[in-house]
């Protein structure tokens, strides 16, 4: 079982992510910083009054053609504008997005939001954003297997991604959806970008599920992010010796972010 996490970054890089995301062999793709807006394909300009950067229009798409084979899911945190290439404003949806081999019988999907609820926003803002969480329940034929896999992009924070009673409480959230979904037996990832310190409380609120981070404090972040702290991206399971592999990807760069792949 091959599963690859990454924040596509909006397909910022999506060149260079169309060229590589293909080639990995995985099973299931956990991404965060997905889009989707009706109606629209190709590029776009998304602006928060602290960064404007280019945006696929629709990146679950895009992904989807990309993946043939898969079964996509989208679930979006918010909305709001952004700008196509003829300077006309769209409602843009932002979110995550979990892809499954069609090889693996899908047992469960779940979705809940992990901080806020789901907004419209008139103008993006940069601070308090929803943050929402998915998760799939799959069969490894072979093996005959379970998994439970969340995928989730944490909360951001303009003072910093040191902890907070906000950042508890999603901790809180994320254990009450991986309870409610897991099931006995089950095989358990949580994944993402968790806009976290690798000493965050999260972590020891998750290890009362058994989970552990293979991440750590390896760098997570590609040549294209600038700032001095480079921790944000985490891979938890809840059975370590059942890695394989565990790679935080730092070649080829296809966001700012770099991707964790993991084989179980």
């Amino acid at each position: 079982m091959r599963i690859v996490s990454l924040n596509a970054w909006g397909g910022a890089m999506f060149d260079a992510l169309a060229s590589w995301l293909p080639t990995c062999e995985a099973d299931v793709v956990l991404l965060q910083e997905v889009t989707r807006t009706a109606g629209l394909r190709g590029w776009t300009t998304f602006a928060d009054g602290e960064r404007t950067l280019p945006q696929r229009a629709d990146l679950f798409a895009d992904v989807t053609e990309l993946l043939p084979g898969y079964q996509g899911y989208f679930l979006p945190s918010d909305a709001g504008p952004v700008t196509d290439q003829d300077g006309q404003r769209w409602q843009q949806d932002f979110g995550i997005a979990t892809f499954v081999s069609e090889q693996l019988p899908i047992l469960g999907v779940a979705s809940a939001f992990i901080h806020g609820s789901f907004t419209e926003h008139r103008d993006w803002t940069v601070e308090d954003r929803p943050r929402v969480a998915h998760g799939v329940r799959v069969a490894e034929r072979a093996s005959g297997a379970t998994f439970t896999m969340v995928n989730l992009h944490g909360l951001r924070d303009g003072g910093g991604k040191g902890d907070t009673p906000a950042r508890r409480a999603q901790a809180d959230r994320i254990v009450e959806f991986v309870s409610t979904l897991r099931r006995e037996g089950d095989e358990v990832v949580v994944s993402g970008d968790f806009n976290l310190l690798p000493n965050s409380e999260t972590f020891d609120v998750l290890a009362g599920l058994g989970l552990t981070d293979l991440v750590r404090d390896a760098d997570t972040r590609t040549s294209r992010y600038p700032k001095a702290v480079r921790h944000a991206d985490y891979l938890l399971v809840s059975a370590p010796t059942e890695i394989c592999k565990f790679e935080v990807v730092s070649t080829p760069e296809v966001s700012d972010h770099r991707a964790l792949v993991v084989d179980l």
